[in-house]
């Protein structure tokens, strides 16, 4: 009996960027530790794809859907409406939810500060939501809590009619220019606007004041849609899966598309993350899932924070302590595989925030026959023996007997 087919998805978010000055016009690919995802192209293909369409905001949900081989152009509704299903939040037809971050407001209202409020754990952050349901909340809006500084907020047979800026697109920023807007944003930011009130003396945030931590003193409202409606992931491609993520998002597209959400106790979605226990999980999910798909959001949060050496070491801890771990325990295994790594978008370092660009790709394993690219990083943009535009259409190529 022939073993089937294994597949894995090393999805580095954010981890593609730009050529910095400050690395002699190199990028933290091309110097960071990578001999796991070198050898991958080495003994594999290199190539590019382009996960955001054209008219789309380049969000991890957009891309990262994309990667799943998901055409976002055809029923797409937005982003929280995929965390609300991580977080078992049911959404009515016309109830519209949205990401509720907590963000730290500098110089009074004016200042994005820090757009996770110093990646504030989430047994800090928890106390804040209660108190902003029990005070704000009523029949209209209901407050929901996530994880560290992600959380939820679903307005009932709410209004879609607003614009909203992702906060972390406008660090260090005034904001002034980027507060919701258009004819349903009055109710949006009213309530972003109390929220200020509510949680600027909270004992919590006394004690992060205290402490010399950015405060939680204001709620970031963005990412809205309805319920979502995407096909199971078996009846598009004939294959079972399984997801490793730290975040609400990547959990809640695992439940709308019928993938095993595998839990890393020890997963946080910062640097400090527990990268070997997503490679354990990985390992361990393959067992009885056909494909799983490995998130790790360390290197978009560096790009976020506008950190360079944060996002180095998060691309080399991504190869030396999930992409090598899991390739030598298929090799040890036995049975055929295929592996693909790549990022959803890039999140360059000076810009901190995403890109719609192209990103580079490693394809690996059974029946990929190498190609002249023997290295990974942006340069295969260029020099890539495959491309995909838009990105959806690579899921084929991966599955491709």
């Amino acid at each position: 009996m022939v073993d089937a087919m294994k597949y894995v998805i090393f999805l580095g978010d954010g981890m593609s960027d730009e050529p910095l000055p400050e690395l002699d016009g190199r990028t933290p690919l091309m110097v960071a530790d990578t001999p796991n995802l070198d050898r991958m192209v080495r003994e594999g293909v290199g190539g590019w794809s382009k996960n955001t369409p054209d008219g789309f905001e380049p969000g991890s949900d957009v891309a990262n859907l994309g990667v799943l081989g998901y055409d976002v152009r055809k029923g797409y509704t937005g982003r929280s409406p995929l965390e609300a299903a991580a977080m078992g939040v049911e959404l009515a037809e016309d109830d519209v939810a949205f990401r509720c971050n907590l963000v730290t407001l500098a110089d009074g209202y004016s200042v994005m500060g820090n757009f996770s409020s110093g990646h504030i754990p989430s047994s800090e952050s928890h106390p804040l939501i209660e108190e902003l349901n029990r005070q704000l909340g009523d029949s209209r809006f209901q407050f929901y809590p996530g994880v560290s500084y992600r959380h939820l907020l679903v307005w009932k047979s709410g209004r879609t009619g607003v614009r909203c800026t992702p906060p972390h697109d406008i660090s260090e920023r005034p904001v002034a220019d980027h507060l919701p807007a258009g004819e349903d944003s009055a109710p949006v930011m009213a309530l972003m606007r109390a929220s200020h009130a509510v949680l600027a003396e909270h004992p919590v945030n006394r004690r992060r004041r205290a402490d010399g931590l950015p405060e939680a003193n204001a709620i970031w409202l963005w990412g809205h849609g309805r319920r979502p409606v995407l096909p199971p992931f078996r009846r598009l491609y004939g294959k079972t899966g399984g997801m490793i993520s730290a975040v609400d998002l990547m959990r809640g597209i695992a439940n709308h598309i019928g993938f095993e959400y595998l839990p890393v106790p020890g997963a946080t979605g910062w640097i400090d993350t527990d990268y070997a226990g997503k490679a354990s999980a990985c390992l361990a999910g393959l067992e009885r899932q056909d494909l799983v798909f490995v998130h790790v959001e360390s290197p978009d949060e560096s790009g976020h924070a506008g950190r360079l050496d944060y996002k180095i070491q998060a691309i080399t801890d991504f190869d030396r302590k999930v992409v090598g771990p899991v390739l030598d325990g298929l090799a040890r295994r036995g049975g055929p595989f295929r592996a693909l790594a790549l990022p959803d978008h890039p999140t360059p370092v000076a810009k901190r925030t995403h890109t719609p660009d192209r990103v580079p790709f490693a394809l690996y394993g059974a029946g990929i026959k190498p190609d002249v690219n023997v290295s990974y990083d942006e340069r295969l943009l260029e020099r890539g023996s495959l491309g995909f535009d838009p990105g959806c259409e690579m899921m084929a190529a991966l599955l491709a007997s």
